[in-house]
Protein backbone atom coordinates (compact mmCIF):
# COMPACT_ATOMS: atom_id res chain seq x y z
CA UNK A 1 0.00 0.00 0.00
CA UNK A 2 0.83 3.65 -0.77
CA UNK A 3 1.39 6.45 1.30
CA UNK A 4 -1.40 8.18 -0.83
CA UNK A 5 -3.92 5.04 -0.65
CA UNK A 6 -2.77 5.27 2.88
CA UNK A 7 -4.11 8.91 3.48
CA UNK A 8 -7.13 8.14 1.39
CA UNK A 9 -7.98 5.52 3.54
CA UNK A 10 -7.87 7.75 6.59
CA UNK A 11 -10.04 10.61 5.18
CA UNK A 12 -12.90 9.34 3.16
CA UNK A 13 -13.65 12.38 0.30
CA UNK A 14 -16.20 13.93 2.37
CA UNK A 15 -13.65 14.65 5.15
CA UNK A 16 -10.88 15.91 2.59
CA UNK A 17 -13.34 17.98 1.20
CA UNK A 18 -14.58 19.46 4.47
CA UNK A 19 -10.73 19.81 5.67
CA UNK A 20 -10.34 22.20 2.13
CA UNK A 21 -13.04 24.13 2.80
CA UNK A 22 -11.94 25.00 6.20
CA UNK A 23 -9.32 25.76 5.26
CA UNK A 24 -10.79 28.44 2.48
CA UNK A 25 -13.13 29.68 5.04
CA UNK A 26 -9.99 30.42 7.16
CA UNK A 27 -8.08 32.08 4.42
CA UNK A 28 -11.31 34.65 4.06
CA UNK A 29 -12.05 35.28 7.47
CA UNK A 30 -8.69 36.51 7.92
CA UNK A 31 -8.54 37.92 4.86
CA UNK A 32 -11.40 40.34 5.51
CA UNK A 33 -10.13 40.24 8.76
CA UNK A 34 -7.28 41.98 7.82
CA UNK A 35 -9.18 44.27 5.51
CA UNK A 36 -11.06 45.73 7.53
CA UNK A 37 -8.66 46.24 10.57
CA UNK A 38 -6.62 48.49 8.03
CA UNK A 39 -9.72 50.29 6.96
CA UNK A 40 -11.34 50.86 10.33
CA UNK A 41 -7.44 52.32 11.59
CA UNK A 42 -7.74 54.55 8.62
CA UNK A 43 -10.69 55.91 9.46
CA UNK A 44 -10.22 56.57 12.90
CA UNK A 45 -6.87 57.65 12.31
CA UNK A 46 -6.74 58.73 8.73
CA UNK A 47 -3.98 60.91 7.73
CA UNK A 48 -4.77 64.55 6.42
CA UNK A 49 -5.33 64.17 3.05
CA UNK A 50 -7.16 61.17 3.32
CA UNK A 51 -9.39 62.94 5.95
CA UNK A 52 -10.42 66.05 3.81
CA UNK A 53 -11.51 63.90 1.40
CA UNK A 54 -13.20 61.40 3.58
CA UNK A 55 -14.66 64.77 5.62
CA UNK A 56 -16.18 65.91 2.04
CA UNK A 57 -18.14 62.46 1.40
CA UNK A 58 -19.49 62.03 5.14
CA UNK A 59 -20.06 63.33 8.60
CA UNK A 60 -17.33 62.64 10.70
CA UNK A 61 -19.31 60.81 13.21
CA UNK A 62 -20.31 58.52 10.28
CA UNK A 63 -16.72 57.77 9.36
CA UNK A 64 -15.97 57.16 13.37
CA UNK A 65 -18.93 54.82 12.99
CA UNK A 66 -17.89 52.98 10.52
CA UNK A 67 -13.90 52.61 11.58
CA UNK A 68 -14.88 51.36 14.63
CA UNK A 69 -17.69 49.32 13.31
CA UNK A 70 -15.32 47.42 10.94
CA UNK A 71 -12.30 47.13 13.58
CA UNK A 72 -15.08 45.33 15.89
CA UNK A 73 -15.55 42.98 12.62
CA UNK A 74 -11.86 42.40 12.31
CA UNK A 75 -11.83 41.02 16.28
CA UNK A 76 -15.37 39.25 15.64
CA UNK A 77 -14.40 37.30 12.55
CA UNK A 78 -11.39 36.00 14.08
CA UNK A 79 -11.13 35.91 18.00
CA UNK A 80 -14.28 34.21 18.61
CA UNK A 81 -12.67 31.35 16.60
CA UNK A 82 -9.27 31.49 17.98
CA UNK A 83 -10.45 30.94 21.23
CA UNK A 84 -13.83 28.51 21.23
CA UNK A 85 -15.31 31.20 22.82
CA UNK A 86 -18.54 32.60 21.69
CA UNK A 87 -17.92 31.19 17.93
CA UNK A 88 -21.22 31.81 17.00
CA UNK A 89 -19.94 35.40 16.67
CA UNK A 90 -18.48 34.74 13.90
CA UNK A 91 -21.28 34.51 11.54
CA UNK A 92 -22.51 37.21 13.09
CA UNK A 93 -19.84 39.20 12.33
CA UNK A 94 -19.74 38.28 8.58
CA UNK A 95 -23.17 39.20 8.34
CA UNK A 96 -22.98 42.68 9.78
CA UNK A 97 -20.09 42.93 7.10
CA UNK A 98 -22.25 42.17 4.52
CA UNK A 99 -24.78 45.30 5.72
CA UNK A 100 -21.90 47.58 5.08
CA UNK A 101 -20.73 46.33 1.96
CA UNK A 102 -24.38 46.28 0.38
CA UNK A 103 -24.36 49.87 1.58
CA UNK A 104 -20.77 50.87 0.48
CA UNK A 105 -21.49 49.02 -2.96
CA UNK A 106 -24.70 51.36 -3.16
CA UNK A 107 -22.77 54.46 -2.09
CA UNK A 108 -20.24 53.94 -4.68
CA UNK A 109 -22.38 53.30 -7.73
CA UNK A 110 -24.31 55.91 -6.70
CA UNK A 111 -21.02 58.46 -7.07
CA UNK A 112 -19.97 56.20 -10.45
CA UNK A 113 -17.28 54.90 -8.77
CA UNK A 114 -17.22 51.25 -10.50
CA UNK A 115 -14.03 50.44 -9.40
CA UNK A 116 -14.68 50.85 -5.71
CA UNK A 117 -17.93 49.23 -6.10
CA UNK A 118 -16.29 46.13 -7.64
CA UNK A 119 -14.16 45.81 -4.24
CA UNK A 120 -17.23 46.42 -1.97
CA UNK A 121 -19.22 43.58 -4.34
CA UNK A 122 -15.93 41.08 -3.92
CA UNK A 123 -15.72 42.07 -0.15
CA UNK A 124 -19.59 41.04 0.04
CA UNK A 125 -19.30 37.79 -1.77
CA UNK A 126 -16.48 36.92 0.75
CA UNK A 127 -18.46 38.33 3.76
CA UNK A 128 -21.59 35.99 2.84
CA UNK A 129 -19.41 32.91 2.40
CA UNK A 130 -17.88 33.12 5.42
CA UNK A 131 -21.13 34.08 7.54
CA UNK A 132 -22.69 31.04 5.16
CA UNK A 133 -19.68 28.63 6.12
CA UNK A 134 -20.08 29.82 9.78
CA UNK A 135 -23.59 29.57 9.94
CA UNK A 136 -24.48 28.23 13.18
CA UNK A 137 -25.96 24.67 13.32
CA UNK A 138 -27.28 22.41 16.03
CA UNK A 139 -25.00 24.33 18.36
CA UNK A 140 -21.98 23.97 17.03
CA UNK A 141 -20.16 25.78 14.31
CA UNK A 142 -20.26 23.97 10.80
CA UNK A 143 -19.28 24.51 7.51
CA UNK A 144 -22.48 23.74 5.12
CA UNK A 145 -21.74 22.07 1.81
Amino acid sequence: MTATSNVNAAYPPSARQGVWKNRLVWTLQILLALVFLAHGLMLLFPPEAVAQQINASLPRWFSLFIGVSEVLAAVGLTLPAFTGILPWLVSWAAAGLMIVMVSATVFHLSRREFGAAATTFVLLAMATTVARARHKVGGTVTSRS
